[in-house]
């Protein structure tokens, strides 16, 4: 099983991914500061230094923008899986281009994901928020068959879901809990699916676990 090189992208394309990626920074870095009802997509482009057509042509609206954040950050997550090495387990390839992914951004600060939570309580934000994770989960599913060789595309979309989940879960419990880090997590939950969630099936004896009992909270990331 070969891995794929990620294509290169032209200086055009690495322009407009700095543009798009500036952008969505700067609406939500306004839309904290000063709440989604007081920013215009005139503010967002000024504060780039760009036309609001050339927002236009990345994004159909501020709130779209501001939700880009899960769509970039998966960028990432598939060149790094793509680039993983060739005969490796495809479970190991995907949890480490996570981990790597994850790594990379560091620990987020808690204040700031508050904001955040509170900003996606909005319905219109939230709507958006969901759109966006769909559309990692789709991507995430078709470069998962790219690695697999055209593999069952309905297995990959599954595995996918399972594994965006695992992500979500783990954000939480970082979130709801004091202390506890959001990678090891992470980490632990992507071995639970790649070996059947032993823990619950039986497989193995359960290990009593201090998060068991954390609420579980929405989405964050």
């Amino acid at each position: 099983m070969p891995p794929q090189d990620p294509p290169k992208l032209t200086l055009r394309e690495r322009k407009k991914r700095e543009a798009r990626r500036a952008l969505a920074q700067a609406a939500l870095r306004l839309t904290l500061d000063r709440g989604l009802e007081n920013v215009r997509v005139e503010d967002i482009a000024t504060e780039v230094g760009v036309s609001p057509r050339t927002f236009n042509n990345y994004f159909s609206s501020k709130e779209q923008a501001v939700c880009s954040m899960v769509v970039d950050r998966h960028e990432g997550m598939r060149e790094a899986l793509l680039a993983r090495p060739e005969g490796e387990p495809l479970w190991v390839s995907v949890k480490q281009a996570m981990i790597e992914q994850y790594s990379r951004e560091g620990e987020p600060d808690r204040a700031y994901v508050a904001r955040i939570r509170e900003l996606m309580g909005q319905l219109i934000v939230r709507g958006e928020f969901l759109s966006a994770h769909a559309a990692v989960e789709r991507d995430l599913a078709e470069t998962i068959a790219k690695r697999a060789g055209g593999a069952d595309h309905l297995l990959c979309r599954l595995m996918a879901s399972a594994v965006e989940s695992a992500v979500r879960v783990a954000f939480v419990n970082w979130f709801m809990s004091e202390g506890e880090p959001f990678l090891p997590t992470l980490e632990r939950l992507l071995d639970e699916l790649a070996t059947g969630m032993p823990a619950l099936t039986g497989s193995t004896t359960p290990k009593s676990a201090s998060n068991t009992t954390t609420p579980l909270g929405e989405p964050l990331c």
